[in-house]
């Protein structure tokens, strides 16, 4: 039976807002979490079975508005959004989805490492309709891979594929461990792209933990081969708040390799109410190659709130 929001019992202290602002965002909260919560159901009724009542299901709303701003530059508003309605009971293990904003339509490495959010609201037009197959397999065992294809809603409508494989090693059976995140995509209108992740980690004690995380990206429209290198350290404060610790280096590799931009970030991220609505401030110290590696200052402010049935903590 999925969680309704009744049975979540948070502390009481588990909002920063005053009490005239939790009135007013407690009800709306809850009428929008009824409603992503209730239309992913009567789509997945419709073409599944009555158990759509009563599992679990993965579908959310995110409203984002963020705030950035670059040394030279004047500030950029952006308000965002991102949703998935997730049917499970289609099938055993095939899925209908209904998703905006897919990950391949993000843009170069550069705008995704950048940016703290990967919403924004022109992303309602690239929704994505399709069926997906679930892998089977335990990743710390075996590749667990996925088969996906459908439409992106359009005219025309543009139909894709995708392939994704994930594995999890632990190594020699110490505090290391390594993710291996993998995605072959092609769309009618975009033709092939492809993008690989591996994450390398280990907590440091109780509240921090290291990450070394390099990603590849290769866009078929671009026909650039994409690479950056971060080195995270991971800090949690208390049950609300946790601290990131970013080195980045971004790149690119034609004929020869080419250092675009490589920055130090400080990211805080707060949970200001109920584990629904976080706060984000990230300064940042950028060296791009545009203008020859002199240090320029960025700062991004971001609050954010999710609608969904399942309440999760604060993470990075």
């Amino acid at each position: 039976m999925p969680h309704a929001q009744a049975d979540i019992q948070m502390p009481h202290d588990d909002s920063d807002l005053p009490e005239w602002a939790e009135k007013r965002i407690g009800p709306f909260q809850a009428t929008m979490t009824d409603w992503v919560d209730g239309t992913s159901r009567s789509i997945d009724s419709f073409f599944g079975t009555t158990d759509a009542l009563t599992v679990d299901s993965d579908s959310y709303l995110r409203i984002s508005q963020e705030l950035a701003w670059k040394e030279g530059e004047e500030f950029d508003q952006d308000l965002g959004a991102r949703f998935r309605l997730d049917l499970p009971t289609t099938e055993e293990r095939l899925r209908l989805i209904i998703e905006s904003e897919p990950d391949e339509t993000r843009g170069t490495l550069g705008e995704q490492e950048s940016s703290l959010t990967d919403d924004r609201v022109d992303s309602i037009e690239d929704v994505l309709v399709g069926l997906r197959r679930l892998g089977d397999g335990d990743r710390t065992r075996e590749w667990d891979t996925e088969l996906g294809a459908g439409v992106k809603v359009r005219l025309p409508l543009d139909p894709y594929a995708r392939v994704t494989t994930q594995r999890l090693w632990t190594l020699d059976d110490g505090p290391w461990q390594l993710h291996s995140d993998n995605r072959l995509s092609w769309f009618n209108e975009d033709g092939y792209s492809a993008r690989t992740r591996w994450d390398l980690g280990r907590p440091v004690d109780e509240k921090r933990h290291l990450r070394f995380i390099s990603n590849v990206q290769w866009r078929e429209t671009e026909d650039t081969l994409e690479f950056s290198q971060a080195a995270e350290l991971n800090q949690r404060i208390n049950n609300r708040s946790v601290l990131r610790y970013s080195a980045v280096v971004l790149g690119e590799s034609l004929s020869h390799t080419t250092i675009e931009d490589s920055y130090l970030q400080l990211r805080f991220r707060r949970d200001i109410h109920k584990g629904f609505t976080f706060l984000d401030v990230a300064p940042a110290l950028h060296f791009p190659r545009e203008v020859d590696r002199d240090p320029r200052w960025a700062l991004t402010l971001r609050v954010e709130m999710y609608f969904r049935r399942f309440i999760d903590r604060v993470t990075l």
